[in-house]
């Protein structure tokens, strides 16, 4: 195969249509997750379940989101960004008004887990992998700011779950998340992403191109060949492990140790407002021109992040757990956009569709064994204090890995995983320096 070829970033025009659109689907996706603690109380109590059973819920949505990432990646290769995404939001909001009628947990497994989480799939990996190509210079900048979406909506959103189920219920308020969720596909009519020359498992393919290799193109499985690229995804499993745990079982808790649900939602919707801040300091301070590359940023906001997880269970009464929370916040937002455009350091913009995709479908493991184990842990204990330190070992464990990266302690950043054979590195090789 012939040296691929990458188009310019354009670093501006559209492309901020094109993080505004992110924005809001990561608003509509992981705020949605993220303030799922709500529910959960109120499914523990409806269903009479144990935490461990009821943490599958949202567990399964965040699995088959990430493990359907490659299915997002390969259909929007073939048949274009808009209108997968747009399917996707469709499918999300479906799978919400399903959960609103639930008999069983089995329900809310299906609707929530499987429906919903396809839908997630559809929309988020092709709406990150447009943002990382329409920016070079200010990318993780970009990439924050596209995912400071979810900081924004888990402040909005979890006081007003809290509101809604009082209000109507936890099925009248499922049935509004679901009108909610339908606006995933207004926003994905704004993607018109750029396409590469010669761009395996991330151009814009036309429909029903077929030829060899078309399979293994689409879904750019030559990179689980890659050994950097297979133990960058270790480390995203070791992170997804711990990483969800606050969202799903922080506001339970918080209850616990003596909050009310209010109480309990506040911590959450504040610790959003840090989270917001973090993604969007994370990106800015990426792209400030300081030495260092973007994977040693990832590892200073990993072990943050595991530090301040280990140390939640400190909290025992509203103010000394909304100050940890703050704290988990921010270093946690911090880590998003970086684990995405640290990728290109790994992989190159070429293939950052079919790598986000596999990325997304293999770290699927840490996010459908994380909270489960917490749930666990919390039934085996009878608090939450061993869930919250467990989760922060995950993500220090991480951290280490990734120092272990070829080359970590080099001050140069360039592709790790070279697909093929003569394919030329893609373009942004830069040295430790100052960047303009």
């Amino acid at each position: 195969m012939a040296p691929r070829e990458d188009l310019p970033a354009p670093d501006g025009g559209w492309g901020w249509m094109v993080v505004l659109a992110a924005f809001i689907q990561s608003a509509l996706v992981f705020g949605v997750t993220r303030s799922s603690g709500v529910f959960f109380v109120e499914f523990v109590a409806h269903f009479q379940a144990s935490s461990g059973a009821v943490s599958w819920v949202m567990a399964l949505g965040v699995t088959v989101l990430q493990f359907g990432s490659p299915v997002g990646s390969a259909l929007s290769a073939n048949y274009g960004t808009r209108p997968v995404v747009m399917v996707g939001g469709f499918l999300a909001g479906l799978g919400f008004l399903g959960a609103s009628f639930s008999a069983t947990l089995t329900h809310l497994y299906l609707s929530i887990g499987l429906v919903t989480g396809l839908g997630w799939a559809l929309v988020f990996t092709p709406s990150m992998a447009a943002v990382s190509r329409y920016f070079e210079k200010r990318r993780a900048l970009a990439m924050g700011l596209a995912v400071s979406g979810a900081g924004i909506s888990s402040l909005v959103f979890s006081p007003l779950f809290q509101c809604l189920v009082d209000v109507y219920g936890w099925r009248g308020a499922l049935l509004m998340v679901a009108g909610m969720s339908l606006n995933l596909m207004v926003s994905g009519a704004l993607l018109r992403p750029l396409a590469a020359e010669g761009d395996r498992g991330g151009s814009e393919e036309a429909p029903g191109s077929s030829g060899p290799g078309t399979l293994a193109s689409l879904f750019a499985l030559e990179l689980l060949r890659q050994g950097p690229f297979l133990r960058y995804i270790v480390v995203c499993i070791l992170v997804d492990v711990g990483y969800f745990v606050p969202y799903a079982h922080l506001v339970a808790h918080a209850r616990e140790v003596g909050c009310d649900e209010y109480e309990a939602a506040f911590i959450m919707a504040s610790a959003a407002v840090t989270d917001m801040a973090g993604r969007i300091f994370a990106g800015w301070l990426a792209d400030a021109g300081l030495p260092g590359r973007l994977v040693h940023h990832l590892t200073l906001w990993t072990v943050l992040t595991g530090i301040s997880l280990a140390l939640l269970p400190l909290g025992h009464g509203f103010s000394s757990l909304l100050a940890l929370g703050l704290c988990y916040g921010f270093v946690a937002g911090g880590l998003v956009p970086l684990q995405f455009t640290s990728l290109v350091e790994i992989v190159g913009t070429g293939y950052m569709l079919g790598a986000i995709g596999l990325m997304n479908m293999l770290e699927s493991v840490g996010a459908l064994l994380g909270t489960p184990l917490s749930g666990w842990l919390r039934d085996l204990t009878g608090t939450y204090t061993l869930s919250f330190v467990t989760a922060g070992v995950f993500l220090l464990a991480g951290g280490l890995v990734l120092a272990t990266l070829p080359n970590y302690f080099s001050c140069r950043a360039r592709p790790l995983a070279t697909p093929t054979e003569g394919s030329r590195p893609p373009p942004g090789h830069r040295a430790c320096e100052p960047r303009n």
